[in-house]
Order: structure tokens, then C-alpha cells, then sequence
């Protein structure tokens, strides 16, 4: 798994990961933001553009990143924020390994499987994946996203160099994980983050995560769309990692 680094020779480290279909630029403002403070590391999932490995499971993902994090940060790391498909796999790695960091910040994780939309994937991306590189194609999809504008020209690169393989894998995998029964054993400090205009699957995912470990808390921010926290608002998102980090209470 790559990396992209920032804050080198900072004492403590906070690992950032992607949502699907984007890359670390997803999290490269708030790291700027972050850098002064902490050592902020971006990993670039597998399968995406940047990337040295095509994408297997979430599952994998997390034992990865679990693997980096006993090897180069001697087994823990102070936070690790997730959006989306990035947010999946820190539950992963809160599930199999408990204490892998002190504070977690999941946003707009799904963690109840739909069968109907798995199995629409391949079919529907199949049929479908030759519009990517289309210009136009790209940027009605980017605007759905309500992405803001200045990170057209990276999600339009980046998004063409995904295989197909990959991106029907990783969208499998993400309209199809299910929330570990040792997710509750985590003994990190978790925070769940969600907007308001979210879809239902993740409102009521957000709700399950929090039932499975009521220590939970969970943030509603008011008119926010899936994934606009970290990618539209990064001095908040900041500004939530700072507090979540100096916050004492488990």
C-alpha cells in the first residue's frame, strides 16, 4: 500500500483513508490543516488510482493498514478518520485488532448489505465503465457527488486510471459489508459522522453502529450531503479531528 506523508518528524500520527473512487487527495487539505500538529499519513486503498495492489476485500484493507501500523508506529496510532469505503475499513481494523488507535472518526460508513444494489454492480458497470473517460460523462457524475469544483481535474484523472475489475470490486465490497460482532470490543474512542441529507442506508447504518457500541457518538451535521465533511469542509473536519483528540472522555 502506498502513502502520502505529511508533518514528517511529528511525534504522533493520524491515518486518514479515502472514500471509493477518490484517492488521498480526498484528505489533503486537512492534513495541510493538521500537519503543524501531527504526523497525517494518506494511504492510497487498493485498486485505486495510485495504488500497487488491484482491491481484494475490506477485510484485507484493514489487515494492511494493520500491518504498516505495527511495523512503522509500533502497533497503534492516535486517530484514524474514514469516509465511505475508507470508513468501512477503520470499523475493520477497530474489529480485528481493538486498540489500533485511541480515537476513531468514521463518516458515512454502511455497515447493512444490499443484496439488490451487489448484485446490480457488475451488470450495471460492466456496461457502463467506457463513459468514464468521457469528459462530459465525468463531470455530470462528479457534480452528482457534490464535490466542490476545484478537485474536478483529480477525481476525472484518477478516476480513469481505475480498472474496471477493481471498481466493481471495491463497490461490492462496500454495498455489501456487515459490521463485525467485535466491533464492540474496540477500545478506541469512536466517533460517527454523518450528514443530514444522507441516504437512508447510511443514516440507519450510523444508527447501528452506535447501537453496537453505545460509547458511540454520533454527529448530525446540518445539510450536508454523503462525503461533503471531509472533501467540501476541510477546516471543520479539522477542527473535529483537534477536538476528538484532546477530548478525554472513552
Amino acid at each position: 500500500m502506498q502513502f502520502r506523508q505529511y508533518g514528517a518528524g511529528r511525534k504522533d500520527t493520524i491515518l486518514l483513508l479515502h472514500g471509493g473512487g477518490l484517492s488521498w487527495w480526498n484528505h489533503r487539505e486537512a492534513a495541510e490543516l493538521l500537519q503543524g500538529e501531527y504526523r497525517v499519513l494518506l494511504p492510497i486503498l487498493d485498486g485505486h488510482a495510485g495504488s500497487d495492489r488491484p482491491f481484494t476485500s475490506i477485510e484485507e484493507n484493514a489487515a494492511e493498514i494493520i500491518r504498516f501500523i505495527d511495523g512503522q508506529l509500533g502497533g497503534s496510532a492516535l486517530l484514524i478518520g474514514g469516509l465511505s469505503l475508507g470508513g468501512q475499513i477503520l470499523l475493520e481494523m477497530l474489529s480485528q485488532r481493538r486498540d489500533i488507535c485511541s480515537h476513531a472518526l468514521v463518516e458515512s460508513a454502511a455497515v447493512i448489505p444490499s443484496r439488490l444494489t451487489n448484485a446490480l454492480i457488475a451488470p450495471t458497470f460492466g456496461a457502463s465503465y467506457g463513459l468514464i473517460q468521457n469528459r462530459s460523462f465525468a463531470r455530470m457524475q462528479f457534480q452528482s457527488l457534490h464535490i466542490k469544483q476545484t478537485l474536478f481535474e483529480e477525481y476525472y484523472r484518477d478516476t480513469c486510471q481505475i480498472k474496471k475489475q477493481d471498481m466493481i470490486a471495491f463497490m461490492k465490497a462496500n454495498t455489501s459489508y456487515a459490521l463485525k460482532d467485535a466491533f464492540c470490543d474496540t477500545s478506541a474512542q469512536v466517533h460517527v459522522y454523518i450528514g443530514e441529507k444522507e441516504t437512508g442506508e447510511i443514516l440507519r447504518s450510523a444508527d447501528a453502529i452506535c447501537r453496537a457500541r453505545p460509547a458511540c457518538r454520533l454527529h448530525r451535521m446540518p445539510g450536508l450531503r454523503h462525503g461533503e465533511f471531509s472533501l467540501n469542509h476541510a477546516e471543520q473536519y479539522a477542527g473535529a479531528v483537534r477536538q476528538i483528540v484532546r477530548s478525554k472522555a472513552v
